[in-house]
């Protein structure tokens, strides 16, 4: 389709077409919302006609009732399947009956339905280099077939679509361009209508959780892991079009995970393969990382994940963010007054396995306030190292009901607990890479909206 003569019209079109139960709110117009220097408050982008973000840390009106669904499915589950909640692997294989020898390396059993049935785990990660990603069909059979291998509690599904270089779903998605190309645009419409094209379809695909936007500011121009993934270098520009991104996963309705916290966008050294240390004061954070991870919070982001990185002048041990209780019990949860899911990035990641084992790095991250432990390298370790902390009572009970909680209203907030909703692979391919969706891409790659 020819690129669009006024952006405002394709966000109209955009709303009218996107389908996959996207929110029927009308989307304020480019001309709107162009600035030269937005505020750090996302919110103002929005419509009066704007519905409120969704949270999933607000408590149900119905206490301990038998109409609170989180605390029914919660005083359902044993203790081995709360930990298994905690746990977000990858699983090997293009169906869930696929037989692979890393399947039986990490869980113990051949096929991803196996494994399903014997962690129960809270979710399941998918990538093309795991085998998961081949056709629309196909991975709509995948996650239709994770979450019947699920009946208990439905699975968080997640992927690490960031588009531009992070583009994990490619070639099935439109190919919208990476997050500075959007930030370039100071055009909170076409970062909002970007991460609502995104959702749109993943959730046609069956997948109901991102982990985007990347909250970080890119100030530091040699950093290896960052760069374009960050929508720019000024915390403010950066903090709006995080809070507007996170409305549109939300208008699609998928969990977004703003990440790296407290912040990757001064770093040297990659956390895939070393443990970077970023020497910031307290206020110097306060005013470069800090603001993104503010806006993400005041929008109701869904999760956070954390960072490999150490930052001694907020926590004196040596420890990386993903481990730190001050960091992300201290900063996080009582600073910044997040109640939501907190991510680890990769538990397979160098940055955070140097020091301790994968069984005591996933007890401590827990200690430390994390939720959800994403991708442990060795599954079964990390899983009975997790149950025997909860046994031993050095990970106190209440502290494991507090993680399980909050997972479980992540679900309820998106729509999951009752029952997963399946994909269709024949709607699915209507939405996926739609004309409405590719002018989009095709006005952000020739640089519509843009100064």
């Amino acid at each position: 389709m020819s690129r669009f003569v006024r952006v405002s019209g394709l966000m109209i079109t955009l709303v009218l077409a996107s389908g996959c139960g996207a929110v029927a709110a009308p989307t304020p117009s480019a001309d709107s919302t162009r600035t030269a220097a937005p505020s750090d408050a996302p919110s103002s982008a929005a419509s009066p006609a704007d519905p409120p973000a969704a949270s999933p840390t607000e408590p149900s009106a119905g206490g301990t009732s038998s109409r609170d669904p989180v605390r029914t499915v919660l005083e359902r589950l044993t203790v081995e399947e709360k930990v298994g909640q905690l746990f977000m692997p990858v699983m090997y294989g293009a169906t869930v009956t696929s037989s692979s020898p890393d399947n039986q390396a990490k869980f113990g059993v051949p096929t991803p339905a196996k494994a399903v049935a014997k962690y129960r785990p809270g979710g399941v990660i998918i990538f093309p280099w795991a085998g998961n990603v081949k056709n629309i069909k196909q991975v709509v059979a995948l996650t239709n077939g994770l979450q019947d291998a699920s009946p208990k509690v439905p699975l968080l599904i997640g992927a690490d679509q960031e588009n531009g270089r992070v583009s994990r779903l490619a070639p099935l998605v439109t190919p919208l361009p990476a997050a500075k190309v959007i930030g370039d645009t100071r055009d909170l419409s076409l970062a909002r209508a970007a991460a609502k094209v995104t959702g749109t379809e993943l959730r046609a695909l069956g997948i109901n959780l991102d982990f985007a936007p990347v909250a970080d500011v890119n100030i530091n121009p040699d950093n290896p892991v960052i760069g374009d993934r960050a929508y720019g270098s000024n915390p403010t520009r950066v903090a709006s079009m995080v809070g507007a991104a996170v409305k549109g996963f939300h208008d699609a309705r998928v969990a977004s995970t703003a990440k790296h916290f407290p912040g990757h966008g001064d770093t040297s050294v990659d956390s895939h393969t070393g443990l970077p240390v970023i020497n910031h004061t307290r206020a110097q954070w306060e005013r470069l990382s800090a603001p993104p991870f503010r806006a993400a919070i005041r929008n109701g982001v869904d999760a956070i994940m954390s960072a490999h990185v150490v930052m001694p002048k907020l926590d004196p041990t040596g420890d990386p963010a993903t481990l730190s209780k001050p960091i992300l019990t201290g900063l996080l949860r009582e600073h910044l007054g997040f109640n939501g899911v907190v991510s680890t990035d990769a538990l397979d990641m160098a940055g955070v396995r140097d020091k301790y084992g994968d069984a005591e790095v996933a007890v401590r991250a827990i200690l430390a306030g994390v939720d959800l432990l994403l991708m442990p390298p060795d599954m079964d370790k990390a899983y009975q190292g997790v149950l025997r902390a909860v046994k031993s009572g050095r990970i106190p009970a209440k502290r494991l009901d507090e993680s399980v909680t909050r997972l479980l209203k992540l679900k309820a907030a998106r729509g999951l607990l009752a029952s997963a909703p399946r994909a269709d692979a024949a709607k699915a391919a209507t939405v996926l890479r739609s004309p409405e969706h590719r002018a989009l891409a095709n006005s952000l790659a020739n640089g519509a909206g843009r100064r």
